[in-house]
């Protein structure tokens, strides 16, 4: 294993018990993750599920004519790959990276033998921990569905960005407004224009791709209410510890 990275960096992965972890331990392989790389398309049946460390992947429906929105984002919180332990094996989605880093893989089918391992899903503290985590995903894409309809892009740009911050370690994102418009699923300039809102306003300080983020407290006051339903509902079901203000 890297000594810099570690799978318990993970939270599904650092919650399970020892003697499940240590069975997983073995068949997880750390891999790299580059910016803009397809974890898998729509439709694609899954061999591996993902575990991100430091990395976060955006899940994106995409629209016959090439359109693309995210629908939720995945990072050290979770797993990329929920067909797998839900019986579908595939999904009607897109999964692309879209903060660089690292994850640990594991071969679908040693994680369903675990899955299955303790008399399936209902038993078991991995059973148990990606159930939590399949709820708290699926609150997710239904809040951003709900945000994209009714709130500004202001607000649609802040929930992104604290949602990525809560899956890192910085404060600090690198992503161009072309590709933020297309996570977002509107015009560019609307993207242009809401950073320049919150840049002027201090909360963040954006140039050639490259966002910090100034004042956490602020942009959690100015963000619209989806964020913090999303953020309740995940420290609930996942007791994810509290982020410090920068």
């Amino acid at each position: 294993m890297n000594d810099l990275h570690i799978p318990r960096q993970n939270h599904i992965l650092n919650c399970l018990p020892a003697a499940e972890f240590e069975r997983l331990l073995p068949n997880l392989s750390l891999v790299p993750m580059p910016l803009g790389e397809v974890i898998y398309e729509s439709g694609e049946k899954l061999q591996y599920a993902y575990f991100p460390t430091d990395s976060i992947v955006s899940i994106l429906y995409v629209m016959e004519n090439g359109a693309s929105t995210e629908i939720a984002v995945v990072g050290n919180d979770g797993i990329i790959g929920v067909p797998l332990f839900m019986g579908g094996l595939s999904m009607p989605n897109r999964a692309v990276v879209q903060s660089a880093g690292y994850a640990y893989r594991l071969n679908a089918n040693m994680l369903m033998k675990e899955v299955d391992r303790s008399g399936g899903r209902r038993y078991g503290a991995l059973n148990h921990l990606l159930l939590c985590y399949t709820q708290t995903l699926l609150t997710q894409m239904a809040q951003t569905a709900a945000c994209n309809r009714h709130h500004s892009v202001d607000q649609q740009l802040c929930r992104w960005i604290l949602l990525s911050l809560d899956r890192l370690s910085s404060n600090q994102l690198n992503m161009t407004h072309e590709l933020i418009a297309n996570m977002l699923g509107v015009r560019r300039e609307g993207v242009t224009e809401a950073a320049g809102n919150l840049q002027r306003a201090g909360l963040i300080h954006y140039r050639r791709g490259h966002i910090t983020v100034l004042d956490r407290p602020g942009l959690e006051a100015r963000v619209c209410e989806c964020y913090h339903v999303v953020k309740i509902e995940s420290n609930r079901l996942l007791n994810l510890p509290p982020r410090k203000a920068i």
